[in-house]
């Protein structure tokens, strides 16, 4: 069913080259702290080597990982965090755990090494998605972000060597406007068919014995395996009310990202590439952010295989396609010049990390593929900001330009693509429309001219529609 090496190597990796620090003949590690570095070099040395033999040989099985997590390395993970973010349900706040972190270091590593370390409970809250629903989100404790942010560090030296080239979510090095351009490049490589996918919810539907077993093929410490399934099985505690989980991984959490990448790679991204080479009668081009991913192909027999074979791979994984928002379409020249000949063919259209991909044509009459910004997305910032607007109304003229100026920066700072400047802009000026209503409130009689807006835009003007990203070039190779 899986899609991994067919020769699992016996030999077990160790971070040093000690003998101390070597595991049992059982397979855990040592027990103890006599051999842990007490620097943050030290640390990073034993990370070094670990990324190195990972990249060397991809079929390794680590061990003695948990002898890692030592106070330099749970410091500097500490100080990683974000500082303002919110409080798990212990209420630690970030200047509080500091108040006494050496302390609660020493506490915190005496925990982990003898087992008998537990997570809190993961405080759920509801944040608003684009079309209006709520979305979950997990806010760990403080103290359990420390040990997940540590234990990431460690993880990825391992999985990012691995990890395919089409994988671009929560990655270090790689963003969003990477999967974009990398998607741009394959749709001007001759794609004429695009499967649009998206998982299901997919962080609610993640099976733990799965997720176990996908661990073990890299991971044989059996106290960091135990570690991560710990924050798998700690629940969850909405509204005080504690509720058990015996599926999916929390979103918001430090971990979960990782978590999600290491399923999907098992699950979906091997599976993939070995479809795309052994059974595609023609090229593939895969582009995966977290759960969302989009595939191009140059036949539509390719396309509707890929979409039938898809969701039965899935499913036995226990998860599945969302109806609404998986199909296959046709997206290339060939669809563009059907509509052409014909203008009643409607030009299909999809959505991909908040912007809408559309197929249109250049000055000089040539097919190409344009990117602008997603109504759904450009509906629910513009609602959220009238709101804020409200919340706001009554500050000084010259903070709400100062906030304002900040969010259009922001809005251009992603959406700032070619071909998107005329989104950019009708953002912009909607912003402003409800900046001006906002102000009139103040006021049941003060309304304000057009004089009176002139006026008003030279003296606090807003910055104007920027592209802040090129046109992708051709270094995005097949991959």
């Amino acid at each position: 069913m899986l899609v991994v090496p067919e020769k699992l190597t016996n030999a077990v990796v160790t971070p040093a080259e000690s003998v101390e620090e070597r595991s049992t003949a059982d397979g855990n590690p040592p027990r103890g702290n006599a051999v842990q570095p007490q620097s943050w070099e030290a640390v990073q040395t034993r990370l070094e080597r670990i990324g190195e033999r990972a990249i060397q040989d991809k079929e390794a099985k680590f061990d003695n990982l948990l002898s890692l997590l030592t106070a330099p390395l749970l410091r500097h993970a500490y100080e990683g965090l974000r500082r303002g973010a919110a409080a798990g349900v212990d209420n630690v706040t970030w200047e509080q755990f500091g108040e006494q972190l050496d302390v609660r270091l020493d506490d915190l590593i005496g925990r982990i090494h003898r087992g008998s370390y537990h997570p809190q409970p993961v405080r759920r809250v509801f944040i608003p998605k684009a079309d209006g629903r709520m979305r979950p989100l997990g806010i760990p404790a403080l103290e359990d972000k420390v040990v997940q942010q540590a234990v990431k560090m460690v993880l990825e030296r391992i999985y990012e060597p691995a990890f395919l080239g089409f994988s671009y979510g929560f990655r270090p090095g790689r963003n969003q406007h990477g999967a974009l351009d990398a998607l741009a490049v394959a749709i001007g490589r001759g794609v004429e068919w695009v499967l649009d996918a998206d998982i299901k919810a997919f962080f609610d539907t993640i099976d733990h014995a799965w997720m176990q077993r996908f661990i073990e093929h890299r991971i044989g410490d059996r106290r960091m395996v135990r570690l991560l399934l710990k924050w798998l099985h700690a629940g969850v505690m909405e509204e005080g009310k504690l509720l058990e989980v015996e599926r999916g991984t929390p979103q918001g959490g430090i971990i979960s990202p990782l978590l999600a990448n290491i399923y999907l790679h098992y699950a979906l991204d091997l599976w993939v590439h070995h479809w795309r080479r052994n059974t595609a009668v023609s090229d593939v081009y895969v582009v995966r952010y977290a759960d969302d991913f989009v595939m191009g192909f140059r036949l539509e027999q390719d396309a509707r295989a890929m979409r039938e074979a898809l969701t039965e791979r899935l499913a036995s994984f226990g998860l599945g396609l969302h109806p609404e928002k998986t199909r296959v379409i046709a997206f290339g020249k060939k669809a563009w010049m059907e509509h052409e000949r014909d203008r009643s063919i409607r030009l299909a259209t999809f959505d991909f990390l908040g912007f809408t991909h559309v197929m249109t044509k250049t000055r000089g009459g040539r097919f190409t593929m344009r990117r602008r910004t997603s109504r759904k997305k450009r509906t629910g910032k513009l609602q959220s900001l009238r709101e804020e607007f409200r919340q706001r109304r009554h500050q000084p003229v010259v903070t709400q330009h100062k906030w304002i100026s900040s969010v259009l920066r922001g809005h251009y700072g992603y959406y700032g693509v070619p071909g998107n400047s005329a989104s950019m802009k009708v953002f912009r000026w909607r912003v402003e429309c409800a900046w001006f209503r906002s102000l009139e409130r103040r006021s049941q009689r003060a309304r304000m001219t057009e004089a009176d807006k002139t006026r008003f835009r030279t003296h606090w003007p807003l910055p104007p529609a920027k592209i802040t990203h090129p046109w992708p070039d051709d270094r995005f190779t097949r991959r």
